[in-house]
């Protein structure tokens, strides 16, 4: 295992960031660091996944966790990622050590971190400084996906004009006080939402589109019946049964959106 340290600043925030190496479980090519970083004085946990037997820089991919905190379903994701060519840095939006296991927990947390959007904004930024300095990244290729409480977050940064290729939106939030103005949003956007997803209503959905129309960006979303609530993790059935929540995995639309997510970074990227 090996240990080093790198420092960067920007005008909006201090980064230092320390990096431990370790192989990933995905497949021997692909590597993996723990990277801890700071953003006006408040450490980060987050997690780079990328090939390294692949030749030559390629387009990053920002993932932004659900409401639970950076844990090893967003890491998970960074692998599966880094499988398909991408190098991927799932980021961390609340800060070192706050993983909740109770629904309150992740409530408070969610809020917590969402309460600024200034704040919000500048611990996105900061990661995607870090996913745009990595060796292995070609930085003027950058996407972000979320999940959840991470999918409001990419959303919200497609609307403050973010300069990204894509965004994509795992069954997250579509309401925000925030609304995207024409001209403003640059990423090609996927959402992809349960028909029967309680904590995402109709009138979210509908909300988004016009939303969107109103502000000629190119969205595209996807509706799948009868699925719940956060259908893209396995563990939401465990979930479901402990707290009595309205979420459960359904097989198909995960496959389907992650299916969906790979044809569109294979056609923004393709440049």
């Amino acid at each position: 295992m090996t240990r080093y340290q790198k420092t960067m600043s920007a005008a909006s925030f201090s980064l230092a960031a320390a990096l431990t190496l370790a192989s990933g479980p995905t497949s021997a090519a692909v590597q993996t660091e723990t990277v801890e970083y700071e953003v006006n004085g408040t450490t980060f946990t987050g997690y780079m996944a990328y090939d390294d037997e692949a030749d030559g820089k390629r387009p990053g991919v920002l993932v932004v966790h659900e409401w639970w905190g950076h844990n090893e379903f967003a890491r998970e994701q960074a692998e599966r990622l880094a499988a398909e060519g991408y190098t991927a840095f799932a980021l961390d939006m609340y800060g070192s050590g706050k993983l909740a296991e109770h629904p309150e927990d992740a409530q408070q947390f969610m809020q917590e971190a969402s309460s600024n959007m200034a704040q919000v904004k500048a611990r996105f930024m900061a990661a995607k400084t870090l996913l745009q300095q990595h060796d292995s990244v070609d930085s003027s290729k950058i996407a972000a996906q979320g999940y959840c409480f991470g999918g409001a977050v990419v959303l919200n940064m497609a609307r403050l004009g973010v300069d990204l290729d894509a965004v994509v939106s795992f069954h997250g939030s579509l309401a925000s006080p925030i609304k995207a103005e024409a001209g403003k949003v640059q990423p090609r956007i996927h959402v992809y939402t349960g028909g029967a997803d309680k904590m995402v209503p109709s009138d979210q959905v509908s909300g988004l589109v016009k939303e969107m129309q109103d502000a000629k960006a190119d969205l595209t979303l996807v509706n799948f019946p009868g699925v719940l609530h956060s259908f893209t993790n396995p563990g939401a059935d465990k979930v479901a049964e402990e707290f009595n929540m309205p979420i459960a995995y359904n097989e198909d639309a995960a496959n389907r959106s992650w299916e969906g997510t790979m044809r569109l970074y294979h056609e923004v990227f393709s440049d």
